[in-house]
């Protein structure tokens, strides 16, 4: 009988592009819906841009867009990436949405209704510069364990302490770099502590449940504490205005935290489905339903999915998960993604490459298993495993025989030999196979298929048609051959299609066939059947273009002045000029129209290893143009958050060579220089202004 089945990822934020680590999560949640749908059940892939909260609101303002059209044009960008990877959602969709926010709004109503929700006056830090309460990883400080500076306002990335953001010492906005101050606010909290939650949630997530992976399961527990421990803590779902999100019904100026609707946002895109689809939404969201409900994360967001999501449902009347499967990250070759080494990277940058995205999709399938535990992408092994696997020993088969069957039988087939070894041994390994994709063993799934493959390569081998071609009279064995390699190859490219969709779809246009399905396992190709001509369908993996992507992706070290403070420059030059007051010597028109200062983008922003102040810079001029500069700003912001602001630069400023590269100009930013206002500030242009234009 056929399943009906909802299924989801993890919703990217509408604030970067997709990497390669971001995709190890889609490619294994789309593998296990191809196979679903080959299976012949009834299942839905569904998933959103994630695009509340205080990072997308801050970014457009500092591209001078609106929020709305900058995540108008992620989605686009995301859409791409995902096309290009042949991730096939059955719908893509955006948080900030009409069906997101009713469904949102329908479950607070009902929490509220039920007495989960509850009103707290909280005191919080807020920046007077930006005029905005903080959240805590926009506050950086020194932490008070182990005194490392620029720390964030939850968690030490030293010494891994957590604590509140009014536990630092000198705290700071990353925004402004601004002294916080403290400040009360009235905020809602949905009371997960309350003894409805807790007991529910102790069965909900408990290794008897099935719900969560083992180790998940252990880790929830861990949360939750022994019974009459309750470690459980309310949960605060408002911010304060302005925000970009919902707002809260009947609260003025108080709007959901981004992890109350972002889950919702799945309902919300099913919801969307459902209205373009004719599906009935309640058939998959009510108390009682027979359907199935599918999550795939990253085990770094479990806890709110496993506590706060699941509660959530179950206390607003509707149906919970029957399963969240949980993964871990990716590394590359043995180490955490890295800008400098050129191995964080984007999915664009891996299709620019030229690098074909169903080697990418095979690999991860080769490593992936139904734990938590990460998986590598290691470079060589990348092409060695490719041109052996899929080149070497899949498509390697069909290379062999199909021109015969061409230039000699007009494209007819011979019958198949259904009792040959080989074939048998497919279709007896097809159950065993369909198990493992079903418990997302892909990684199993794949060596076994392999062995299949080595059996299929060793039946031709034995039968040697390329021989049997320049022999008199051996028409009907060099037939025959061909004939049996062809079955063997369909056979395996149903095993692979899940991994594979597009290859898949060139042998179905080369064998002449109906889409391929599961059950297509269980027959052979009949005696006469036409086949088209045969186009190869994959190349080997060029070292080179491997060389080519780690290089695309590396911060570049090179043409960078030391982007310092006006003030820091002027300190420079102080033994050259000895002014007799604070604004002499005068310059003229003439000298100031020497200085070039240009409105530009910050791209990207990185630390730079080894350096205490610096920040490295890639500045968008315009004009398809980008410098690279070192800022002396490391003190006063995030890197993370600069990226997509604008700023100022002296853009014709010599070329200065530093310890960590070479700066190409320099941007403009402000202090007192005496200490007196604590904090460097950097200038941001009038909304507007894009990159490339003169400042007069």
């Amino acid at each position: 009988m056929s399943r009906k089945i909802l299924v989801t990822s993890a919703l990217p934020y509408a604030n970067g592009a997709i990497h390669l680590g971001h995709l190890v999560e889609y490619i294994q949640t789309d593998i296990w819906v191809r196979y679903q749908k080959m299976a012949g059940n009834e299942c839905w892939y569904v998933c959103a841009d994630d695009t509340h909260g205080t990072p997308i609101m801050l970014r457009a303002e500092k591209e001078g867009i609106t929020p709305e059209q900058l995540i108008a044009r992620v989605h686009g960008e995301h859409s791409r990436d995902f096309a290009g990877f042949n991730v096939g959602f059955d719908n893509y969709y955006s948080t900030h949405s009409d069906e997101t926010r009713a469904c949102a709004d329908d479950i607070y109503l009902k929490l509220r209704a039920a007495g989960l929700i509850e009103t707290r006056t909280i005191e919080q830090y807020y920046d007077p510069l930006k005029q905005l309460f903080l959240p805590d990883r926009f506050i950086k400080g020194e932490c008070p364990k182990c005194g490392a500076k620029d720390q964030y306002g939850d968690n030490c990335e030293s010494c891994g302490a957590a604590y509140a953001p009014t536990d630092l010492k000198d705290p700071y906005s990353a925004i402004s770099g601004a002294k916080p101050e403290l400040r009360t606010s009235e905020h809602y909290f949905f009371k997960l502590s309350d003894p409805r939650c807790e007991a529910f949630l102790r069965q909900y997530t408990s290794r008897e449940n099935g719900v969560l992976q083992n180790e998940a399961a252990n880790k929830m527990q861990e949360w939750l504490g022994t019974p009459g421990d309750n470690k459980l803590t309310d949960w605060d779902i408002s911010r304060d205005a302005p925000y970009f999100g919902f707002e809260i019904p009947d609260a003025p100026g108080k709007y959901y935290y981004v992890w109350l609707d972002a889950p919702i946002g799945y309902m919300g895109s099913f919801r969307n489905l459902c209205g373009k689809n004719g599906l009935d939404f309640d058939e998959y969201f009510k108390p009682d339903s027979k359907t199935e409900l599918y999550h795939f994360i990253g085990k770094d967001i479990l806890y709110f999915h496993a506590l706060f999501w699941p509660a959530e449902l179950q206390h607003a009347g509707y149906r919970t998960p029957t399963k969240i499967f949980a993964h871990g990250f990716l590394t590359v070759d043995g180490a955490k993604m890295s800008k400098s080494r050129g191995t964080f990277i984007t999915a664009q940058s891996y299709l620019d490459t030229g690098l074909n995205p169903e080697w990418l999709r095979y690999y991860y399938a080769a490593k992936l298993s139904a734990s938590m535990e990460d998986i590598d992408l290691n470079l060589e092994d990348f092409c060695a495993r490719v041109n052996s696997d899929l080149v070497g020993k899949y498509v390697n088969i069909a290379s062999r025989s199909a021109g015969f069957i061409a230039k000699r039988f007009n494209g007819q087939l011979a019958p198949a030999a259904a009792e040959l070894p080989a074939i048998k041994a497919i279709q007896d390994a097809a159950g065993r196979i369909a198990d493992l994709y079903e418990t997302r063993e892909f990684a199993k799934a794949m060596r076994e298929i392999m062995l299949l493959a080595d059996a299929a390569n060793q039946y031709v081998d034995s039968v040697r048609p390329w021989e049997l071609a320049k022999k008199e009279g051996m028409e009907v064995e060099l037939h025959a051959a061909c004939s049996n390699a062809l079955n063997l190859f369909r056979l395996l490219s149903i095993l692979l299609k899940p991994v594979l969709p597009m290859v898949a779809a060139q042998v179905e246009k080369f064998l002449n066939i109906a889409p391929l399905i599961w059950a297509d396992t269980g027959s052979l190709l009949a005696a006469g059947h036409v086949i088209n001509t045969y186009e190869h369908l994959m190349t080997r993996v060029d070292p080179k273009l491997i060389v080519n992507l780690v290089e695309a992706n590396k911060e570049s070290l090179a043409p960078t002045p030391e982007a310092i403070s006006p003030q820091r420059h002027a300190e420079h030059q102080q033994h050259e000029v000895k002014a007799e007051s604070t604004w002499e010597p005068f310059c003229d028109i003439n000298d100031f129209m020497k200085v070039d200062l240009r409105i530009v983008r910050i791209a990207n922003a990185e630390h730079v290893e080894g350096a205490d102040k610096l920040v490295r810079l890639t500045l968008d001029v315009g004009n398809n143009e980008t410098r690279n500069i070192f800022a002396g700003i490391k003190s006063a912001y995030d890197p993370a958050l600069l990226i997509g602001r604008m700023t100022v630069m002296v853009a014709n400023l010599a070329p200065r060579k530093m310890k960590f590269g070479i700066s190409e100009g320099m941007v403009l930013a402000a202090s007192d220089g005496e200490g007196k206002t604590p904090g460097i500030f950097l200038l941001s242009p009038d909304t507007g202004a894009q990159p490339g234009m003169r400042v007069k």
